[in-house]
C-alpha cells in the first residue's frame, strides 16, 4: 500500500473519532480541567493583598516548616525552593516571594495522606524573603528565609 495514502487514512480515521467524541459530549472544547484559578491572589501587587487574597493571611510562625532555598541565587530565575510540612493535617501550601511583582507564586493542595512535599524553581526579582505558609486543620502556619538574588530575575 502506498505510504501517502496509508498515512492519509490514518489521520482522517483520528480526525473523525475525535469529531465523533466532541459531537457526543465526551470532549468539551474551551473548559479546562484545572481547578478555579484565584486572579485576585496571583495578580496583587503587594505581599498583603496577595495573602489576604488567598486566603493566608494571619499565619503564625512554625517550626515545624522545613524549607530549602540557597543563601545566594546566581540566577534570580531559577531559584530551587523545596519545602516540607511537618504539621499533621496540612491540606495545602503556598509560596510567596515578598519583593516579586506578584507575590503569590505558587498554591499546592493535597489530599488526604499525601506527603506535603514541595519542589519547585521559582522567579525571583530581587533579594528577598522566600515565605512559606501551610494551611492544616483550618490553622494558618508560616516560616521563611531569605535569599539573595545576584543577577536576573523577573524584575529586569
Amino acid at each position: 500500500m502506498n505510504q501517502a495514502r496509508r498515512t492519509f487514512l490514518k489521520s482522517t480515521s483520528i480526525a473523525g473519532a475525535v469529531a465523533v467524541a466532541m459531537f457526543a459530549g465526551l470532549l468539551r472544547t474551551g473548559k479546562a480541567l484545572a481547578a478555579e484559578w484565584n486572579s485576585a491572589a496571583f495578580t496583587a501587587k503587594t505581599l498583603d493583598d496577595a495573602m489576604k487574597n488567598s486566603g493566608y493571611a494571619g499565619a503564625a510562625p512554625s517550626d515545624d516548616i522545613l524549607i530549602k532555598v540557597p543563601e545566594i541565587a546566581e540566577n534570580g530565575a531559577l531559584v530551587p525552593v523545596e519545602a516540607t510540612s511537618n504539621i499533621p493535617g496540612t491540606t495545602s501550601i503556598a509560596i510567596f516571594s515578598d519583593k516579586n511583582p506578584n507575590p503569590l507564586i505558587a498554591e499546592f493542595k493535597f489530599l488526604n495522606g499525601a506527603e506535603p512535599f514541595i519542589s519547585v524553581r521559582i522567579k525571583m526579582a530581587e533579594t528577598a524573603p522566600v515565605r512559606i505558609v501551610v494551611k492544616a486543620d483550618g490553622k494558618l502556619y508560616t516560616a521563611s528565609k531569605d535569599v539573595k538574588v545576584t543577577a536576573g530575575g523577573c524584575g529586569g
